[in-house]
């Protein structure tokens, strides 16, 4: 069975860091597009960032500038490190897979892209 296994959340002081990881059950997902996505309490799940097989990147507005996505795939894993936080960075940030394409396009943004999903890990940033 296919799994994405979210690691690294916590809390953290505003204009702090951390690092996500996301491990892939399965070697082939080194081909295709991942995301980030988060979800606050109360708001819709909003897009991160994501990364193609040749390791272009997209990335929300919000997080420009401040956020890094980035994969290695001889470990099957993709990264989010985020730097500079704040506190409306607190969500729970879930990794996805796009098993049908290995290039970002424009609906690399939307979630109904992704066929599957992480758990997620909870990230809460204290002001």
């Amino acid at each position: 069975q296919v799994q994405l296994v979210e690691s690294g959340g916590g809390l953290v002081q505003a204009g702090g860091s951390l690092r996500l990881s996301c491990i892939a059950s399965e070697r082939s997902f080194s081909n295709y597009v991942m995301g980030w996505f988060r979800q606050a309490p109360g708001k819709e799940r909003e897009f991160v960032a994501a990364i193609g097989w040749s390791s272009v990147t997209y990335y929300g507005d919000s997080v420009k500038g401040r956020f890094t996505i980035s994969r290695d795939n001889a470990k099957n894993t993709v990264y989010l490190q985020m730097n500079s936080l704040k506190p409306e960075d607190t969500a729970v940030y879930y990794c996805a897979v796009d098993t049908n394409r290995r290039t970002l396009v424009g609906a690399s943004m939307r979630a109904g892209a992704y066929d599957y999903w992480g758990q997620g890990t909870q990230v809460t940033v204290s002001s």
